[in-house]
This record gives structure tokens, C-alpha cells and sequence, in this order.
């Protein structure tokens, strides 16, 4: 089973990062990466309808030892997503790292990782895995304004360090390798202007004091920071200059005193808070300015917060309103390893271990623009008067509609005419979609 051909048009724009022989089979195994019940190379090739044609060797070879480069991979998918994103306004980025569940010990990076859905604030969790830090842009499609997508481009593989003395490989912590991504991404279109959202695990100095100068970054601040005012002018008196101004109230202590109430709709419902911003400065960082947000929350369980925003100008519901768009990522991360396999692929080699999952986040983003340039003219939603209230496409959906649209166009150039042919496309055309 081949996918339709206006998706395929689409994996043409990767010529540039592979070779023609290259191309042309991970064309093959990207159509059966779409039908395939399990995401491992072997049960691709048999959804592609490749099993016998060619040696699975070569198909293996794509990520385990082909030279391409992911991150000109991603460069590229950038590059579909840059239409759709407007050129007089900052490009929203989405930060965070996710784990893939593995089993094996001979796979390269795979360690002992912390688990945030088996997790709880009394209780930590660690798994044995993989770990990816991921970079995504934030894209907010006409057909739905409201509704904000993290599409994945840069992908790298976190080793720890026991994992990095046993590889022997630079230990290099999360934070280190968002700033490798945001440089790769802000370097390679130095004219834009870039705003990545992040949490506090990415929100931290490390982060902060070596950001590209064409980004800004949003994130999360501790209750009790330490926050300081701009230093003074040099008096021209002897001695070193001070480096940072007079202390500023911490986060909480900016709720303890007067603070306005909003009401906001955040998250997908409408809650009032308590609010209260101010122009400041990190102890570690203290010639970057600030925002400073400190919020509560009247209702739910979210309670006390603090933000901060390297776009000093920005209001306080601003600075709200853009770090609620980073838990679009966690949808993506869900529904890569839900719809697309994201943790089923079976490399253990460096570069089959680097390649092969990240692979689905790109596939997630790929399918994302199809359903966004042609797809939703040929999406049929299916009959649930149980879910009366759905109003926009799930990526189930999406995906579902490639698969339906390529079994369509199969279906069309076998020719079946007589009586009763219409009856025949219809029922393969539903048993396609209820496969999907």
C-alpha cells in the first residue's frame, strides 16, 4: 500500500537531504509506517507491500547506516511549515524532552530516565529508555485559529552520564542541547525572530545566558527567586561597578501584596486569577531584563505560579496566554507515540538508536501540513451521537483520512467497472476507513 500521492509530492522536498536510492526507499517505508500495526522496519516493509521485492537489508540500512543528516531533515520540514507562519511576528517554538520506553541493554543511549506520566509529586519514578529533547514550532492554522500545533524539526538524544562514560561520548545535560537546537534552528534563518516556550527545566541560566540573539524565551521562575533591580550608573567612584540593583520582591511575596484580579481563558476554560508583573532581574543573570508574572489561581488546582519572559514589553495576560500554548507539545508527544509508534521502532545502533524514533515526530508533523493543504476537503468524520460536542480533527483523524484518501486513489486505478462496481468501491472504501 502506497500513501496518496499528494502526500508523496510532499517527501520530494527531502531530495536535497538524501540520495535518489535513499529517497526512494524510505518513501516505501514511510507508506508502510502509515499502515503498518507495528512500527518496526520489518512490518513496514510487509505493509508496503515490499516483503520479497527487495532486501529488508537496505531498508534497514536508511537509519542504521545511510548518510543523512536529521538535522537537515528537520531543516527541511521547517521549511513546509514557514508558509503558514507569519513573517512580521516572532516564530513561536515549543521546548521539552519525553521518554521512550525500551527494553535492552545493548541499545546505544538507552538508561535509566525519569518518568513523568508514572510519577507523582510524593513519589519519583525512573524507567530504563531513551530520552529526547525536542524542538517544535508552534503553528496556528486558519482552519482552526485557536487550536495551536508543536510540529517537531530538531530532535537529540539525551545520554546521562553513565551512559556517556560507557559510549564514550561528551556528557552534555538537556539544557546544553536545547541551546544546540535553538542555535541550529535560529542560525539557519538569522533574519527571524524567534520566541521559545519552555519549562523550568529549560528555563533555568544555562538556558538564559546563552540564548541566540534572534530569540526570546518564556518559562516558568520559582516562588522564592531571587530578583533584582537594573544596576545602578557608574558613579565614577573607585572600585568595581555593582552588577545588580536593589532587591526586588520574590514571586511570592508579589501575591502577598496587592495584586488585580482577570479573568482568562487559559487552557480551554475560563478561570480568574490573581495577577500581578514587574521589570526584573535574575540573581545569575543580571544583565538580561525581565518580566516578572506572578499568579493564583481563584480556582482548580493550579494555585501559585510565576512566570518570567525575556520580552520585557509584554503584559502579564501576554506572557500567560503565550505559555499556555507550550502544552501543545504534549499533545504532539502523545499522539507521536499513540498514532505513529514513536516508542516501537527496534534499533540499537548509534545511528539507527539517533534516527528511527525521532522519525515519528516528523511523520507527525508531515501528516499535520497534508491534512492542512489537502486532507480536510476529503475528511469525512465518522457517525459518534455519543460525542456530540467535537468540533475540530483529532490527528486520529488526519491520519485516518490519509489512510482512507490513499486506499481511495488505490482503489480508483484498478478500474472496476459493471454492475455493482459502485457498491464494491464503497464497501472497500468503508472497510479502509474503519481500518484507519
Amino acid at each position: 500500500m502506497n500513501v496518496v500521492s499528494s502526500f508523496a509530492v510532499m517527501l520530494q522536498e527531502f531530495a536535497v537531504v538524501m540520495t535518489a536510492n535513499t529517497l526512494a526507499n524510505f518513501a516505501t517505508l514511510v507508506s508502510g509506517w502509515m499502515f503498518a500495526p507495528r512500527r518496526n522496519i520489518t512490518s513496514m516493509i510487509v505493509a508496503a507491500g515490499m516483503a520479497g521485492v527487495k532486501h529488508h537489508s537496505a531498508f534497514h540500512r536508511i537509519f542504521a547506516a545511510a548518510r543523512w543528516s536529521l538535522d537537515a531533515f528537520g531543516l527541511a520540514v521547517f521549511r513546509l511549515i514557514e508558509p503558514w507562519l507569519d513573517e512580521q511576528e516572532a516564530v513561536p517554538l515549543s521546548l521539552d524532552d519525553t521518554l521512550v520506553h525500551k527494553r535492552g541493554l545493548k541499545i546505544f543511549g538507552a538508561g535509566m530516565h525519569y518518568d513523568p506520566q508514572l510519577s507523582s509529586r510524593g513519589r519519583t519514578v525512573t524507567c530504563w529508555g531513551l530520552n529526547f529533547v525536542v524542538l517544535c514550532v508552534i503553528v496556528r492554522f486558519p482552519l482552526w485559529p485557536e487550536r495551536p500545533f508543536s510540529l517537531p524539526v530538531l530532535v537529540r538524544l539525551y545520554l546521562n552520564k553513565k551512559q556517556a562514560a560507557r559510549w564514550r561520548r561528551k556528557y552534555r545535560s538537556r539544557p546544553e542541547l536545547a541551546v544546540q537546537l535553538l542555535g541550529i534552528l535560529c542560525g539557519h534563518r538569522k533574519s527571524r525572530r524567534f520566541h521559545v516556550l519552555a519549562d523550568s527545566a529549560y528555563g533555568g541560566a544555562s538556558v538564559l545566558q546563552k540564548l541566540p540573539r534572534n530569540c526570546d524565551l518564556t518559562s516558568r521562575l520559582g516562588q522564592n527567586a531571587r530578583l533584582y533591580d537594573a544596576p545602578p550608573k557608574a558613579t565614577g567612584k573607585r572600585g568595581r561597578p555593582r552588577k545588580r540593583g536593589d532587591k526586588l520582591p520574590t514571586p511570592a511575596e508579589m501575591l502577598d501584596r496587592r495584586a488585580g484580579r482577570k479573568e482568562l481563558n487559559i487552557y480551554g476554560r475560563r478561570q480568574k486569577f490573581r495577577i500581578d508583573d514587574m521589570a526584573g532581574r535574575m540573581f545569575k543573570v543580571p544583565d538580561r531584563p525581565l518580566r516578572i508574572v506572578a499568579v493564583e489561581a481563584l480556582s482548580g488546582g493550579r494555585g501559585r505560579e510565576a512566570f518570567y519572559s525575556t520580552c520585557v514589553d509584554a503584559t502579564a495576560v501576554q506572557v500567560l496566554l503565550w505559555y499556555s500554548w507550550r502544552w501543545s507539545v504534549e499533545v504532539t508527544f502523545h499522539d507521536s507515540k499513540q498514532h505513529l509508534g514513536f516508542e516501537e521502532p527496534q534499533g540499537w545502533s548509534r545511528r539507527s538508536a539517533q534516527r528511527t524514533c525521532p522519525m515519528a515526530l516528523m511523520l507527525y508533523s508531515l501528516v499535520v501540513l497534508w491534512f492542512v493543504e489537502q486532507g480536510h476537503r476529503q475528511y469525512q468524520p465518522l457517525e459518534r451521537p455519543w460525542y456530540p460536542h467535537k468540533q475540530h480533527a483529532s490527528f486520529a483523524d488526519m491520519l485516518a483520512t490519509l489512510r482512507r484518501e490513499s486506499a481511495r486513489e488505490l482503489i480508483n486505478t484498478l478500474g472496476i467497472t459493471g454492475a455493482g462496481s459502485r457498491k464494491i468501491v464503497g464497501v472497500l472504501d468503508r472497510l479502509s476507513q474503519l481500518a484507519a
